[in-house]
Parts: structure tokens; sequence; C-alpha cells
């Protein structure tokens, strides 16, 4: 298995796949601290100007991600906001929250798909198999994410992961 995302819709349901080269309690800690998201969070030239982590169960994450590559066009200089509300938590094995668009305030975005994601760390073979299941309301709500570029966002993501994990090892 590479280390590329392996990506399926099953319904109303994303599920990604990916295997890091780090061990599972690092990946882990990549995704609850924000020391570590500000350093990969997002997609290619976008970096995170705001990164608030109440990491608990009730806890909130309110971040915004802010295009800052010339090169992107329309889409340089524009903020995008996002809310994750942790449900569940169990140490460097299992997250599991509701991750809504938002605005600056942490309202939650009218008009805007939802998500009920579960991400799983698993040891495999020295390494860290991440997977991450997004359940939508409805088969439409995924396909309005989806072409969003929300695929392409989230390969480029993993790859900043991958990368960050590498440099801290």
């Amino acid at each position: 298995m590479s280390n590329k995302m392996i990506s399926k819709v099953e319904g109303q349901e994303l599920i990604l796949e990916r295997v890091f080269n780090a061990p599972r309690e690092l990946v882990f800690k990549a995704f609850s601290e924000a020391e570590h998201l500000k350093h990969w969070w997002g997609p290619r030239g976008w970096t995170l100007t705001v990164c608030n982590v109440d990491f608990r169960p009730g806890g909130i994450w309110h971040y915004c991600m802010k295009c800052i590559d010339q090169n992107q066009g329309d889409f340089y200089g524009y903020e995008s906001w996002g809310k994750a509300v942790y449900d569940e938590i169990v140490e460097a094995e299992k997250i599991i929250y509701v991750d809504y668009f938002s605005d600056a305030e942490g309202n939650e975005t009218e008009g805007m798909p939802s998500s009920h994601v579960t991400m799983t760390f698993v040891e495999f073979e020295g390494k860290t198999k991440l997977v991450s299941r997004s359940k939508y309301a409805s088969p439409e709500a995924l396909k309005t994410v989806m072409e969003m570029g929300m695929e392409q966002g989230i390969t480029e993501t993993w790859d900043r992961l991958e990368e960050h994990l590498q440099s801290i090892q």
C-alpha cells in the first residue's frame, strides 16, 4: 500500500484512507494540538490564521484558512472558516466530531452541509493507517462538498501532514 489516499463514496458517506510513515501517537497528536495543525491543515497555498483547539468531548476546534497563494486567482485572500465539535476522543485511537462550515464567530453557515466524522488511527506495519469516515445528511449534501473540490483539498492537506510528520521525527 502506497502512502497515497484511497477515497470511496458509499451512499452519503465519504471514506478516506492513507498510511502515514509515523507512529500512531504522533499522527493523533498532529490532529489534536493547534501547534501541529497550524503547520499542515488546509490545501497547498492556504494557511491557518486562526486555530483555537479545545480538544475534549464537547470541546470545539474553530479555525480560519486563508489563501496566501497569488497563483490561485480568485481564491487569493479568501478566508474559509470551519468548526469541529468533538463528540468522542480515544487517545491515539479515535476522534469523532461534527464538522461545520462556520463564520468568524463560530456560527454554523446556513445551507452548507455538515458531516459526522469518525477518524480512526490504526497501527499498520510500524506506520499509521488513518481511516476517515464522513457521513452527510444525504447523498446530495456529500455531492455538494465533492463539487467544491473537497477531495483534492483533503489530498493536499494529507500530503502536507505527511511532510509535517517527516519534518518532526
